[in-house]
């Protein structure tokens, strides 16, 4: 349980502290006043990265060099500082060298919000984000093979663009590298799926009363072989498009109700429902492999959400899942929410609603 945050040159805050309720924390107020931003905080603390921007210098306030987190979790005080290039992390006081050490120590997350729906709108990368984010969670050697295989792919991609006559023999030796990180990153989002699979399917047969089955299984873009000899097959492809044609950055998570592609066939009412189930599903993976909720983050769902879906959200949840909610109106939480703390934000300022 995230119990406080306390934010220093963090988007438009320049200093800004909050207690967190063990059950429901709620942030009201207009639209770009500073409530994503504090929920945005707490996933940069517990994760190191941000769901809205990849770009650390983003998140650092408008004429600052540096930005500051710390909030205490479970009794320990966590600590994320950074410029725009150099991250430094403690733990009660002691300086961590390494993401991992902080991370293996750190809290779970998710975050929902309006862009969830992109899981069947968009395109196979906003399923592989998906993907990412809870497997990072789940498999302590996840994220590094992921890390090494980015900087492997960028290297043979720059191979394949730079000159005329393409130099296949460094391209290879990057397509070496990436084949090894490539297994860790297949298998454990197989994995993944696996966990997922049976989650998705009990939620979303809830929402829809048992007249739907939602499905998800994993969709690599090569089945036989290496990687390797995958991509010595596409040289000509690869001759033609200068980029790297196959591997885990081009693959998908195939999403099906009764049996249709939900990308395709699904009305908006079946995907929302679909979409719900995923992150909901996510919750209870992370609970299962890791043996406690996962703090969720709430970026003005509810507000979005029909009575039915609202009801489910907070009913399906695993048992003693802390949530952050942000919202522009209260009305929707009449009779049926009751918040165990409400922040009004203005013009970053936070302050107690009574």
């Amino acid at each position: 349980m995230l119990t406080d945050l306390l934010l220093r040159d963090f988007r438009c805050f320049e200093e800004c502290r909050v207690t967190l309720h063990p059950e429901m924390t709620v942030f009201v107020g207009r639209n770009a006043q500073g409530k994503t931003s504090l929920m945005e905080a707490a996933c940069v603390l517990l994760r190191l990265q941000s769901p809205r921007t990849s770009n650390r210098a983003e998140v650092i306030r408008l004429g600052a060099k540096t930005m500051l987190i710390e909030g205490t979790l479970k009794d320990k005080r966590m600590r994320c500082a950074q410029s725009a290039t150099v991250r430094r992390l403690a733990i009660e006081g002691t300086v961590c060298g390494k993401t991992a050490e902080y991370l293996s120590q750190s809290g779970l997350v998710v975050w929902m919000d309006h862009r969830d729906m992109n899981l069947l709108r968009g395109s196979a990368e906003h399923r592989r984000r998906y993907l990412d984010f809870a497997a990072s969670q789940m498999f302590p050697d996840y994220l590094k093979a992921l890390r090494g295989y980015e900087r492997a792919l960028r290297g043979r991609n720059y191979v394949l663009k730079r000159d005329a006559i393409i130099a296949w023999r460094q391209a290879d030796a990057f397509a070496k590298v990436m084949d090894d990180f490539a297994q860790v990153i297949i298998a454990r989002r197989h994995e993944l799926v696996q966990i997922l699979q049976p989650h998705v399917t009990r939620i979303h047969a809830e929402l829809s009363g048992g007249s739907e089955r939602g499905v998800t299984n994993y969709a690599p873009s090569f089945f036989e072989g290496s990687l390797v000899e995958g991509l010595a097959e596409r040289r000509e492809e690869e001759q033609r498009l200068r980029q790297t044609s196959i591997g885990p950055h081009r693959d998908d998570m195939q999403l099906l109700l009764n049996d249709l592609d939900a990308t395709s066939f699904a009305s908006e009412g079946q995907q929302r429902s679909l979409a719900l189930s995923l992150k909901i599903a996510q919750a209870h993976a992370l609970e299962q492999v890791a043996g406690q909720p996962p703090l969720l983050l709430l970026d003005d769902v509810f507000g979005e959400l029909d009575a039915h879906r609202r009801r489910a959200l907070l009913r399906l949840l695993p048992v003693g899942t802390q949530k952050v909610i942000t919202t522009t109106h209260l009305e929707w939480a009449q009779g049926e929410v009751i918040p165990g703390l409400v922040y009004q934000v203005e013009g970053a300022r936070v302050t107690v609603l009574e």
